[in-house]
């Protein structure tokens, strides 16, 4: 998101410019509890530890280069309720959703906490700006589910396999 942004300034004002927020489940079978990250890379991409080590150093790095700073994260879990409260901030505006973004981006990848978890998604639905009894009420429920899912299926039979990916009018 860093990344875009910056290329987005770039561009300055000459191209309008509004970035909406897609559901996109990288695991969309992942449990609640999550399962241990390096099992999980192993697993998935066959990477060995050596592997998985210069991938987490190239990562850093290239966060680094546009702000955005990646700590540890030992567990991988399932990013669902993130998404549902991510699809409710954006029927709020383009720019909380993006806010809501930008602090589940740091609790996850920078303090390693979980998406699933209803206390960090309220304490970044605050953060955001969001009204957090209305976020308890969508994530004490099931609002927003059919849409995320319908929103990751159509996405995924365009051919998104992997994230971030950008889609410019449709």
């Amino acid at each position: 998101l860093n990344a875009l942004e910056i290329a987005l300034k770039r561009i300055g004002d000459d191209i309008p410019v509004t970035l909406h927020m897609q559901p996109f489940e990288l695991n969309p079978d992942m449990t609640a509890e999550g399962v241990d990250a390096g099992e999980y890379l192993a697993r998935k991409y066959r990477l060995t530890e050596a592997q998985q080590a210069a991938s987490r150093a190239n990562i850093r790095a290239r966060g680094e280069s546009v702000g955005f700073a990646f700590g540890e994260r030992s567990r991988v879990w399932s990013t669902f309720d993130a998404h549902r409260l991510l699809h409710w901030a954006g029927l709020q505006s383009a720019e909380v959703q993006r806010q809501l973004k930008q602090a589940l981006f740091k609790a996850y990848f920078t303090d390693g906490l979980s998406p699933g978890d209803h206390a960090v998604l309220l304490a970044a639905a605050a953060s955001a700006g969001l009204d957090t009894d209305a976020a308890r009420a969508v994530l004490d429920s099931d609002a927003y589910a059919y849409d995320v899912r319908e929103q990751e299926a159509f996405y995924q039979q365009a051919g998104i396999r992997s994230v971030p990916a950008v889609i410019l009018n449709d």
